[in-house]
């Protein structure tokens, strides 16, 4: 099929790749010609595992192409996803104004009959919305349907590839048959593809990122506790885990969730429901829980110093707000840094691919390190805020020589708190006593 995708960033970028990688012919556009100018240069904006080859693959098999011209993007298509960002409004909405300026452009560039696809996340109605800017501009049939992604920053790649499950919103017998084809590569092993009206497809992204959020902050609730009443948050984590309704999934205790969807989605979650005078309160309990998780690695930093950080320096490791990307889009890292720099403190630190990213917003107040271990330094102490792989297996007794003081403050739980206190470190952790 010839596909039309409209924004390059984590989603549109990974959706036109994994199409191309079928054999179909697709064409991403985006009006930032210094991202298309990267990549029609084989470079990846960002840091996506496995993406990089996929496209220079399928570019230099002629299967995918990156222009500017939207519009001649819109006319090469008979399929056309809309996958560009639709970051929080000041109150909390979802900004349509890329998505409906994408659907201007569309109705202003309809040639023959297509497929509009909202690929971005989007609030209940926006299809419907598209479909009026459209049919404003133009008198050529068309079809609007609800497909949301379900990419996880890190393994977006095989997510797509090998889907969990694939939800539609349609109602056009003929659409459903198109994008049943165009999904079929996907779907071989058996994984559902879920046809369902466009609102509940619009809603269900929304819910599902929404009832993830909900499970991290449960369970940092609950480490919370654990470390009041001496239990071991790992080993209530397996014994709840183990219960098949629950499952071991999204239950690991951490320093709070980031990135560009949980926080974002229940905040248009919430905003959604508001508008209908409909009462979330699961929801808002989870945004403010959130909000004070972000606060807890720097609380128990200071604690280990009797609040006393002024002059001491501290090494962190891990800045993106998750593993294997660089995206640092509301990360735990970033409130743990500004309060130990209000406190007096300097900080020091390690990134394995969000240190450009990190300099954007921190500048020169903090210093950056390539190596994870030059970052401890002469470092009072050592906070663990992003689960990286090679943070997970660590030379100790390296550390230990490097740091000033041997003090590990874990905000994943990546170690065992025994071997470390016997190896003489002062080993803080989420959810488990002290």
């Amino acid at each position: 099929m010839n596909v039309g995708v409209i924004g390059t960033g984590y989603v549109g970028l990974v959706v036109g790749a994994c199409l191309a990688e079928t054999g179909n012919r697709v064409v991403c556009a985006d009006v930032d010609e210094r991202k298309i100018n990267q990549l029609r240069a084989g470079r990846i904006p960002i840091h996506e595992p496995g993406l990089e080859p996929m496209v220079q693959r399928n570019e230099a098999a002629g299967r995918l192409r990156f222009t500017t011209d939207v519009g001649a993007a819109v006319e090469a298509s008979s399929v056309v996803f809309i996958a560009v960002g639709t970051p929080p409004d000041e109150d909390g909405s979802a900004d349509l104004k890329h998505v409906l300026a994408v659907a201007n452009t569309i109705g202003e560039h309809m040639n023959d009959t297509k497929i509009i696809i909202t690929k971005s996340t989007v609030p209940v109605g926006t299809a419907r919305m598209v479909h009026d800017t459209i049919a404003a501009k133009t008198a050529t049939p068309f079809h609007v349907c609800s497909n949301p992604e379900f990419l996880k920053e890190g393994s977006a790649v095989n997510d797509f590839m090998k889907p969990d499950r694939v939800v539609i919103g349609a109602t056009s017998e003929d659409v459903k048959s198109t994008l049943s084809e165009l999904y079929g590569p996907f779907i071989r092993t058996g994984n559902p593809l879920i046809f369902m009206d466009i609102a509940s497809a619009e809603l269900t992204k929304y819910a599902a990122n929404a009832m993830l959020a909900t499970r991290i902050t449960f369970m940092n609730q609950i480490a919370e506790l654990c470390e009041n009443v001496g239990a071991d948050v790992a080993l209530v984590r397996k014994g709840i885990g183990s219960d098949e309704r629950i499952g071991p999934a999204f239950l690991f205790p951490g320093p709070g969730y980031g990135g560009s969807c949980f926080p974002k989605d229940v905040r248009a979650l919430l905003r959604t429901a508001s508008e209908r005078s409909v009462t979330l309160d699961v929801l808002s309990a989870v945004e403010e829980g959130n909000f004070r998780q972000k606060k807890r690695l720097g609380a128990k930093v200071a604690a280990v110093f009797d609040d006393a950080l002024a002059g001491k320096r501290i090494a962190v490791w891990g800045l993106a707000f998750k593993a294997e990307t660089d995206d640092m889009r509301e990360s735990p890292a970033i409130d743990l840094v500004e309060s130990l720099l209000e406190k007096g403190a300097s900080v020091q630190a390690h990134d394995p691919a969000a240190m450009t990213n990190a300099r954007r917003i921190f500048e020169d107040r903090i210093a950056y390190h390539d190596d994870m271990y030059d970052a401890l330094e002469d470092a009072d102490a050592l906070v663990v805020v992003t689960e990286w792989l090679a943070f997970r297996a660590p030379d100790f007794q390296r550390m230990k020589a490097g740091l000033k003081t041997p003090v590990i403050v874990d905000g994943r739980n990546l170690y065992d708190p025994d071997k470390l206190r016997a190896l003489g470190f002062t080993y803080r952790c989420i959810g488990r006593s002290a």
